[in-house]
This record gives structure tokens, C-alpha cells and sequence, in this order.
């Protein structure tokens, strides 16, 4: 079993772009930063971790988040292609199980990912809702690239098309909690008040 973690290096200007007209091109960048960098203390210790990156070349990854990850570079296309094609990957090199995260959603803890795998275990799909409509996670125990295809990413119906899609394939799915990502202004207070609590942590 396998966790992989979407994510892009950062570059002004071109991460979290949706929230630099709230925070500017820097504040933006801060952020994107400081999101990716926390999943990674949350999770960094799972035994079987992947980073698949795009944005910049594996070297400036390294520099970024250190040298103790598996770096891979997310295919082209559509968000849905670039998923899709990295599960299939993952489960064809003979993982059982794969799940796929971003860095937007500062919530997930270990227990949501092992909660995760141990749902594969009867389900062949779960899903980690996000309060927008999206979804935080998705987890697969063998390939299925329509749950990618025909999806409005973005938008509001994603986790309920993706359901939609997986009952016309008759593949069971299971759900986590609902947890928030970090899109819009209306969310950095959820942020805010997370990163004080790591930060307070010994």
C-alpha cells in the first residue's frame, strides 16, 4: 500500500491562485508553502510515501522537502488524468492499495489515511469529502479511470459525480469524515487556527 501526495513547487504567483487576490501573490505563496510543508508533518512518517510534484525539476523538490521522499513528477493533463494515471501506476507495481491526497486540506491527520486503507479492505473505492463539494482523498485498490473522466474539477459536484460514477461501475465506496480545504477566503480562518495549534505543540 501506497500514499501519494499531490503538490507543485511554489512559485510566486502561480500557487493558490484563487486566493491571491485576498492575500497577493507572496501571502499566497506563504501559504501553499506552509500547507504542503504541514501534511508532510502529519504524515511523513507513513512507511510507504510518495510525492508526486510538477512546477520544477526533482533537484528543487529535494531542496524544498528534503531528500527522504520518493519523488515523482505528475503526468500531463487534466487533474483527472494526472490522478488517474498516478494510481494506475502505483497499483501496477504491485501495490494492493493506493490513496491519493493533496496538500490543501490541513485537517488530515495519519488517522484519516490509515482509516483509509483499512476501509479498502471491504470497499473498492473510498473517498475523504471536502466541505466544498470536492473531495480531500481517494483511495483504490485497483485501477478505474472512469471515476476521472467527465468530472467538472473545481466545482461542486465532484465527490458526488465520482460516487455516481463508481455506482454505474458497481464498485462499493465508503466515506471519511468531511474535513475542509483551504480554497477560498472564507476557509483561512480553519487554517489559521490549525497551524496555531501545531505550532503550540511541543
Amino acid at each position: 500500500m501506497t500514499l501519494i501526495i499531490f503538490t507543485r513547487y511554489p512559485r510566486v504567483g502561480r500557487v493558490k491562485t484563487r486566493l491571491i487576490p485576498h492575500l497577493g501573490p507572496e501571502g499566497a505563496y506563504d501559504l501553499h508553502t506552509e500547507l504542503t510543508e504541514h501534511t508532510l508533518k502529519q504524515l511523513g512518517t507513513f512507511p510507504k510515501l510518495q510525492i508526486w510534484f510538477t512546477g520544477e525539476a526533482e533537484a528543487a523538490m529535494q531542496d524544498w522537502l528534503g531528500r527522504g521522499y520518493c519523488y515523482r513528477r505528475q503526468a500531463a493533463g487534466t487533474l483527472g488524468e494526472k490522478m488517474d494515471q498516478a494510481l494506475q501506476q502505483v497499483l501496477a507495481e504491485g501495490n494492493d492499495k493506493a490513496v491519493l491526497i493533496g496538500t490543501d486540506c490541513p485537517g488530515i491527520t495519519l488517522s484519516h489515511i490509515e482509516m483509509a486503507f483499512q476501509k479498502l479492505e471491504s470497499h473498492d473505492v473510498v473517498l475523504g469529502p471536502a466541505a466544498d463539494g470536492g473531495y480531500y482523498l481517494i483511495g483504490l485498490r485497483s485501477a478505474h479511470p472512469e471515476l476521472f473522466r467527465n468530472i467538472p474539477w473545481g466545482t461542486d459536484r465532484v465527490c458526488a459525480l465520482t460516487a455516481q460514477q463508481a455506482a454505474a461501475a458497481d464498485l462499493s465506496v465508503s466515506y471519511l469524515e468531511t474535513l475542509a480545504d483551504i480554497d477560498r477566503p472564507g476557509d483561512l480562518a480553519i487554517w489559521y487556527e490549525i497551524k496555531k495549534a501545531s505550532e503550540q505543540r511541543p
